[in-house]
């Protein structure tokens, strides 16, 4: 067990390539270290995790991203995540993320192309799937985008929407779910630019602006966000590579994560193939983000990238390499300093409790 001198978060990884499935980490606050606890390969490739809280205590929820793919909850009172429940179908496959909203468990499955709502029971864990919306349409990559792919899905900062960003229809879909019955209801869509292919959204402290990161192309796309009617409208893009980076085709970059900082001053994106962190600025209205720097992942293939509670360490998940990097966030400049890693075989994402 571990001490309240140290805050804790789980890595997810591919068991299917080595990985541990989920694994247990303390972390030290001074320092930004990583500290392997245990870890659990009790679902296949939790290759996305999510922590929410219950009466008794903390929980965690996990996708397994197979065919089909399930979605399980786990207590985490120990240094080892314990099963709470079978895990459950989420009537889809592949799933890539989940999030809780409205008392629901809710997956994107990229696969299938659709949106999953599951509600959460008295004990935390997750109940079978109350609806799916399937998602239409694809994009000019045929390899890529021939039909829907839902790789992201979560609740807007006044949660009474949810958002799905699908890298197959270049589009972002706003919805909205019953708490009472778990039915998923499509609002509206915003079209993004063909081949861009986005991959996932984060909103700005405000909760006025959302920033789409495309994994087809590096290039982030500012929209303006309305809470009130649901409404996202495309401002800009910006792309999050220097041009002379980004021309050869030989290696190409796949963005994966986009964060932004809790001031709302700076954003980063991990880059995969170019195997970067990008550094862009925040204008004081948020509408404009301007590159500035990128630095190394301190790995290979970052999947994920997150920031801890306190907004001074930033982690990044680099799958092919099998570790997870730390890096100090400058205050003033935003620029990460690789602080220390610790060995994840097959790592895809960090989360805080």
């Amino acid at each position: 067990m571990i001490g309240n001198s140290a805050g804790r978060a789980f890595l997810g990884s591919f068991t299917s390539a080595g990985g541990l499935g989920i694994t247990a980490v303390s972390v030290d606050r001074g320092t930004g270290a990583l500290t392997v606890l245990g870890s659990t390969d009790a679902v296949p490739d939790p290759s996305f995790l999510a922590v929410g809280p219950r009466e008794s205590g903390t929980i965690l929820y996990a996708v397994g991203e197979s065919a089909p793919g399930v979605a399980a909850a786990f207590t985490v009172d120990g240094d080892v995540p314990t099963l709470l429940a079978p895990a459950q179908a989420v009537d889809g496959d592949a799933p890539t993320h989940l999030a809780l909203a409205a008392n629901h468990l809710v997956t994107a499955n990229y696969t299938s192309g659709s949106v999953t709502a599951l509600p959460v029971l008295a004990d935390g864990s997750p109940g079978a799937a109350a609806s799916v919306l399937r998602h239409e349409g694809s994009g000019p990559d045929t390899g890529r985008q021939e039909a829907p792919h839902a790789h992201q899905v979560l609740a807007d900062p006044s949660g009474n929407w949810l958002v799905s960003v699908d890298l197959g229809t270049d589009s972002v879909r706003v919805c909205a779910l019953d708490p009472a019955t778990g039915a998923l209801r499509l609002h509206g869509e915003t079209v993004l630019r063909p081949g861009t292919g986005p991959r996932h959204l984060a909103f700005h402290p405000s909760g006025t602006l959302a920033y789409v990161l495309g994994e087809l192309e590096p290039v982030l796309t500012v929209c303006r966000w309305d809470a009130a009617t649901g409404r996202l409208d495309v401002i800009g893009e910006t792309p999050v590579l220097p041009e002379h980076e980004t021309a050869d085709e030989a290696v190409r970059t796949y963005p994966s994560e986009v964060v932004v900082a809790r001031d709302g001053r700076f954003l980063w994106t991990a880059n995969r193939g170019h195997d970067s962190i990008s550094v862009l600025t925040l204008d004081e209205s948020g509408e404009k983000a301007a590159l500035v720097a990128t630095v190394g992942c301190g790995g290979r293939w970052p999947r994920d990238l997150t920031l801890d509670p306190s907004g001074q360490w930033l982690y990044a998940a680099n799958e092919h390499s099998g570790n997870v990097s730390w890096f100090a966030v400058d205050a003033e400049t935003g620029i990460p300093r690789h602080a220390g890693s610790v060995e994840a075989p097959a790592v895809s994402c960090v989360v805080f409790v």
